[in-house]
């Protein structure tokens, strides 16, 4: 049980850190005995590489709404550019829906070991 630096995510999630300590059962230089316990939590300001990419498709998403809206309020003349921003939309949903059942993914094996609860995932 050798030991690691945490690092804490703004969003909840976190990551490995630096190697810290060896622990008693493993005396070779260079090589860790596999189990790995927290040293300490390092706080980071910012969200995890998944949130990042889910906060940037929501933002696309909304301006393609917004898009959207404006065409309708300036007429119908432009129905072909409202039919592709919808295209868009439908596709940014299913990116955004796999980038959540990753993020799901990575955190279950925790769920289920009771380490988190469903309010911090």
């Amino acid at each position: 049980m050798c030991f690691f630096d945490q690092h804490r995510f703004a969003c909840g999630d976190w990551k490995w850190g630096h190697f810290r300590q060896h622990c008693n059962r493993e005396y070779r230089t260079g090589e860790t005995c596999g189990m790995k316990l927290i040293m300490q939590t390092v706080p980071v300001s910012q969200k995890c590489k998944l949130c990042d990419k889910i906060d940037t498709k929501q933002r696309r998403q909304r301006a393609e709404e917004d898009r959207i809206n404006r065409w309708r309020r300036e007429g119908g003349k432009f129905r072909a550019s409202i039919d592709r921003s919808w295209e868009i939309i439908k596709s940014l949903d299913r990116e955004i829906y796999e980038l959540r059942n990753e993020r799901m993914r990575k955190l279950q094996p925790l769920l289920h070991m009771g380490c988190f609860s469903f309010a911090n995932a």
